[in-house]
């Protein structure tokens, strides 16, 4: 099979990719270690963030669509914070099986433990980048995860 030579905007995004899954795996660390004085787990955390950040309760394959995360790896998570007492299971009038996930007062907590325990984190992390840097950077992740929604959404 011939392998076509990768452009320099080819080499560059390559470049990029595998930074970025250097980062996650940092960030995912970073975020277990920051939160687990508070039982939680990135992904737990991810996850009840997307909960406490919604407008109002959402299914599961919802949560897991803006999480950009597999329906049944969010349901699985759902399934902890629930069994922790962070989320309840609502009846969806919408759709009799896929019920509407919802923050209890303790989840509610939680997340707000969560996010001031994050932020000094977050500014310290962020110290000496220029916003201006960082607003860059966010548009161009902004439109690779644009671009391959599009392409997921073809297959």
């Amino acid at each position: 099979m011939h392998r076509q030579p990768r452009s320099p905007a080819g080499e560059s995004l390559t470049t990029l990719i595998l930074d970025l899954f250097r980062v996650n795996n940092l960030i995912l660390g970073w975020g277990d270690r920051l939160v687990a004085p508070l039982g939680l787990t990135s992904a737990r955390w991810q996850v009840l963030g997307a909960v406490a950040a919604a407008e109002r309760p959402q299914p599961v394959a919802w949560l897991a669509r803006d999480l950009g995360s597999s329906r049944q790896n969010v349901q699985r998570i759902v399934n902890d914070l629930a069994q922790a007492g962070l989320v309840r299971f609502a009846p969806n009038p919408h759709h009799k099986r896929a019920q509407l996930v919802v923050l209890t007062e303790a989840g509610a907590a939680t997340s707000a433990a969560a996010l001031a325990l994050y932020d000094p984190q977050a500014n310290a992390l962020a110290e000496g980048i220029a916003a201006e840097d960082l607003a860059a950077a966010q548009r161009v992740l902004s439109t690779l995860r644009a671009r391959l929604d599009a392409e997921a959404a073809e297959t």
